[in-house]
């Protein structure tokens, strides 16, 4: 497996990454048979800075992985390599959107992240603009799904998250949830999903929505108390989490209303202090969860390379598996790729994995967890896994 020289752009550094193979029928010889292309680029564009570095982290982990698995460790499919770049978008829409274009211009055909939400809509509207495929990964905005033609997801969506939320209430008819949430493209697809999904079951629904740098939590946690809701869904990620949470505690919120949010990454495990064991999570992954070959494989092979399997690993290595099958397919023609993705049924880390042609939503299993005591830390412990089907997004029109 050879590596590519990295692409720059201004301040943005693109890191020498992987090159592997597939195969693919793309042109016709003269004999009439199919020829396979020499090469297809591709540009992965993430977070490895900023305050959303470690989940780029983790897709990245996944991706390499999954490139690995899906060649059997070769880097080779037929002749054709797949000469990847990997640029760091710091979680900067306008930077992301700088790389696309330098990416494109040297003759990427697939783009594939991001970490986040707000990068993951710049990347999808560039993908339509240029005729080039697009991979979302880790962003979780409803938006992405059913964006345009050329746009896949790799990972889940808000609306994945909210139904699954669902799943842990007897009757929501008729409820009052309030959704606590930051004030961004993430918190906002939360809010418009839980208004969708719970909101059509006869829940009203008053969102708490809070600024991105605000850092101190205390006057929303008891406007949320306030409010005298029936639950609170909490949306949030990033470096402010712990802090959040302890102003929850701090201020009686677990001991009046029953709170249902997302369990995030290991890093956070600990963050929620007293009330850890109190939450209701729902969650899009830990290596606890699944059983399966294709998941055993990816955690043993993260863990050799150094690194830890986490809840946007299996992002990266569905991407991984998306690519390969899209260029084995379509030979790095973006209408011949976009056929081979859609209704592409594959198995992934989580299990069986749907890309449904309609919208290129991703179907798959999520799951209901709770943090239990384990030493002087609390680690996950699977309460159930609810199918794909049971939780999937309506269909993007």
């Amino acid at each position: 497996m050879r590596y590519s020289t990295p692409f720059k752009a201004g301040a943005v550094t693109a890191i020498a990454v992987l090159a592997l193979s597939a195969c693919a029928p793309a042109a016709t010889d003269a004999d009439g048979g199919s020829e396979a292309p020499s090469e297809v680029s591709i540009g992965v564009i993430t977070s490895e800075t900023g305050p959303l570095a470690s989940y780029g982290e983790q897709y990245l982990d996944g991706f390499r992985a999954g490139l690995d698995y899906a060649t059997d460790g070769t880097g080779e499919v037929d002749g054709t390599t797949l000469d990847v770049q990997v640029v760091d978008d710091a979680g900067d829409p306008d930077k992301a959107v700088t790389s696309a274009k330098g990416l494109i211009g040297q003759g990427v055909g697939i783009l594939a992240g991001s970490a986040s939400s707000g990068v993951a809509g710049v990347l999808a509207e560039q993908a339509q603009q240029n005729e080039v495929l697009f991979i979302s990964g880790p962003a979780a905005v409803d938006s992405i799904t059913g964006a345009n033609d050329y746009t896949f997801r790799s990972g889940r969506q808000s609306a994945q998250d909210v139904a699954t939320a669902g799943t842990f209430l007897d009757d929501i008819d008729g409820s009052k949830v309030t959704v606590l949430a930051q004030n961004n493209a993430f918190g906002e697809g939360n809010v418009a999903a839980v208004e969708s999904i719970l909101g059509a079951e006869g829940a009203e629904v008053a969102p708490v929505l809070v600024a991105e740098d605000v850092t101190e939590f205390t006057s929303f946690a008891q406007q949320v108390v306030s409010s005298e809701p029936d639950l609170v869904f909490v949306a949030w990620a990033g470096a402010t989490t712990g802090a959040m949470w302890q102003a929850m505690s701090q201020q009686g919120v677990f001991e009046e209303i029953p709170v249902v949010t997302g369990l995030g990454d290991s890093a956070t495990f600990n963050s929620y202090g007293a009330a850890a064991e109190e939450i209701n999570f729902l969650n899009h992954y830990v290596p606890e969860a699944p059983d399966n070959e294709v998941n055993d494989h990816m955690v043993s092979a993260v863990e050799e390379s150094g690194g830890t399997p986490d809840l946007f690993t299996p992002d990266g290595f569905n991407a991984a598996l998306m690519v390969v099958e899209a260029v084995s397919q379509g030979a790095g023609d973006v209408d011949a790729m976009i056929g081979a993705l859609e209704g592409f049924e594959f198995e992934g880390p989580k299990g069986t994995n749907t890309v449904r042609a309609g919208d290129h939503a991703l179907i798959q299993d999520m799951y209901q967890v709770k943090l239990v005591e384990d030493g002087d830390a609390v680690s996950p412990e699977l309460v159930g896994t609810v199918p794909g089907e049971d939780v999937a997004p309506a269909e993007a029109e």
